[in-house]
């Protein structure tokens, strides 16, 4: 059971989350993440586990376009191309997590949390996009629509702790 964020999340994501990383340890696999919209709170929830906690190499809180180039190597050019939330970026975290960290698998997370006044930018637009070292790299889509802040961010926890398993469970 998380400790520190118990108070807030469902069951089920703490569930999830110990499943992925009772996974992760059995398997020697170790885990990173590359946050942007949900501002860290998978690193923290990863860390909150008592007793495989251990199966988390490090986080990477990437909110702004300079730092997913500075701490992700995210090209420039395809952040002013495709924006920040799209499937190109969302890869290229992933990919720049493996590439910065000792990890075996990262996820990341790259969206929209509120209305920005722009259709092509809708509130509740999430990228997502899981990395293997040596493997492939899936990505997902997920719009959960204008529901506000902080339950985007449990959404958000769902979607990559699912896809987190997969990659581990490989």
């Amino acid at each position: 059971m998380a400790e520190a964020l118990d108070p807030i999340l469902p069951s089920d994501i703490d569930d999830l989350t110990r499943a992925v990383l009772e996974a992760a340890c059995a398997r020697e696999l170790t885990l990173a993440t590359a946050e942007s919209c949900t501002g860290g709170l998978l690193a923290s929830l990863l860390t909150d586990m008592p007793g495989c906690s251990h199966a988390f190499e490090r986080g990477f809180v990437v909110y702004t376009d300079a730092a997913k180039s500075d701490l992700l190597g995210v090209s420039p050019a395809l952040l002013e191309n495709g924006g920040a939330v799209s499937q190109p970026v969302a890869i290229a975290m992933a990919e720049g997590a493996i590439q910065r960290s000792d990890a075996d698998v990262a996820v990341s997370i790259t969206g929209w949390a509120e209305d920005v006044g722009d259709p092509e930018r809708p509130a509740g637009l999430v990228h997502f996009a899981c990395a293997r070292r040596g493997g492939y790299t899936h990505h997902r889509q997920a719009r959960f629509g204008d529901i506000g802040r902080g339950p985007l961010r449990i959404e958000c926890l769902s979607v990559a702790l699912k896809m987190l398993q997969q990659a581990v469970e490989l």
